[in-house]
């Protein structure tokens, strides 16, 4: 019987790592987000004074976070449509490649965003069983302490059963920091992919009012266009 308790004291200590882990997972993507968020206003800023796209290098080349990126990777996208202008290429095919350059980066992006939220997720929905899996256990022990001793008094029930309980209340006390930290950054990826998809139109739209790559009838399925 020796072995039930040990049982239920590497449950807790289980848990614990758990609850380590989840705060170093939740603290540590919040700093992230909170930088690349800054680095976002600052080069929307930037961004929004600007009126022809060949002062867009200029803005990427002095700036940082998502944006930025997605930024770059359409500029280097037209620089190469720019050097397939003799090879036949149509307006709306060349919108399309910008389209998916843009797409691409972006999905980057949020993979790179949702990086660490499978564990919080995971975390959150198991914790509380391997909780219950401890109080188990130690109801178990417990009732084989019964058997052994023909007593059912307070002494020989008390200690098992309030152990047992313990390992329940901090699966549970483990889970509700990890579902809410994940649902807290699952809002901020979903804001952040639709200020990408907003980028992304607005990015086209400065190469049309720039004269850019596409001719005029494109010009109003661009308002339609976007990363997802």
């Amino acid at each position: 019987m020796d072995s039930v308790p040990d049982i239920v004291d590497a449950v807790l200590i289980f848990l614990a790592f758990l609850s380590v882990l989840i705060w170093a997972v939740a603290i540590t993507k919040f700093v992230v987000f909170y930088r690349n968020t800054g680095h976002d206003r600052h080069f929307l800023r930037q961004f929004s004074q600007i009126k022809h796209i060949d002062e867009l290098p200029e803005i990427v080349a002095s700036t940082k976070g998502r944006l930025s990126r997605v930024c770059q990777a359409g500029l280097a996208e037209l620089a190469s449509l720019q050097d397939m202008n003799s090879d036949g290429i149509s307006p709306e095919d060349k919108r399309q490649i910008l389209l998916h350059a843009l797409r691409q980066q972006a999905h980057i992006e949020q993979t790179r965003m949702e990086n660490g939220l499978s564990v919080l997720a995971s975390v959150g929905s198991t914790a509380p069983f391997i909780g219950l899996f401890g109080t188990v256990w130690g109801i178990m022990n417990a009732l084989k302490a019964i058997s052994a001793t023909g007593s059912a008094s307070l002494d020989v029930v008390a200690g098992p059963i309030g152990e047992a309980l313990i390992a329940t209340a901090v699966g549970i006390a483990t889970a509700v920091p990890a579902v809410l930290a994940y649902n807290y950054f699952l809002r901020k990826v979903r804001l952040s992919v639709a200020t990408m998809d907003n980028f992304a139109s607005a990015f086209q739209l400065l190469v049309l009012k720039s004269g850019g790559q596409f001719d005029e009838v494109n010009r109003a399925k661009n308002t339609d266009s976007g990363i997802y």
